[in-house]
């Protein structure tokens, strides 16, 4: 497994698009991987996030079973002329070096949502997302004990995690529209199960892996995420 860091030039007029569509950056990303199982395989697929850790400066964050080629992102969307690539690490090292009882700094963008039926006749479930933020932290609680870890909380019991860019979006995938509800969770937590904690590294959490969401990384806790 790899991690990638990529610089994107908000500047840029497709970078601007690929901001702006989850859709085209999942076909940008996907583009980085020639092979099949490089971009995915039974036990881990590639998940994306972008961060903006400053104004100004956006990151393309990548996880995949293989190494990525992003010279097309550089010429698209980032400093063609600049020393200013990417940077990709080996991820199997802090994978393998996991246990319980660690605690990490953490970030996710996440796309929390519950299955309903849209009115009371409707025969089908259809996803919905959540909206109030109380609703999208319990999302987050209930799904943490099956992926290897629990949320370190405060003096007064609440959950130690900031929430942040919380969203609905909306964006064209071929000729017809997609509504995604998405959230950015700041937040510290403890390894209860290394091996379903690192499944959810590889394989993500939630829904919507392919637009952007489910890729959980890590940090000291004393750095942050």
């Amino acid at each position: 497994m790899f991690l990638t860091r990529f610089r994107i030039n908000p500047a840029r007029r497709h970078a601007r698009r690929l901001l702006s569509s989850p859709h085209a950056m999942h076909a940008a990303v996907r583009a980085a991987f020639p092979l099949a199982t490089d971009y995915e395989r039974a036990d881990a697929r590639t998940l994306w996030r972008v961060d903006t850790p400053a104004p100004g400066t956006v990151h393309l964050y990548i996880v995949s079973p293989g190494r990525p080629d992003l010279t097309h992102m550089i010429e698209q969307a980032g400093w063609p002329t600049s020393d200013e690539t990417w940077v990709t690490r080996d991820y199997d090292g802090l994978l393998d070096s996991l246990h319980a009882g660690q605690r990490w700094a953490f970030r996710l963008t996440a796309n929390p949502t519950h299955s309903g039926r849209k009115t009371a006749d409707a025969k089908e479930t259809q996803r919905f997302g959540y909206l109030r933020e109380e609703e999208q932290v319990g999302w987050l609680e209930r799904r943490a004990a099956r992926h290897g870890f629990a949320l370190a909380t405060q003096d007064d019991g609440r959950p130690n995690l900031r929430l942040h860019r919380r969203q609905t979006q909306s964006f064209r995938r071929g000729m017809g529209t997609v509504t995604l509800t998405t959230a950015t969770y700041d937040g510290i937590l403890q390894i209860t199960d290394a091996d379903a904690f690192r499944r959810a590294l590889v394989g993500g959490i939630g829904h919507a892996k392919a637009y952007g969401c489910g890729l959980l990384t890590l940090a000291s806790p004393k750095a942050g995420p």
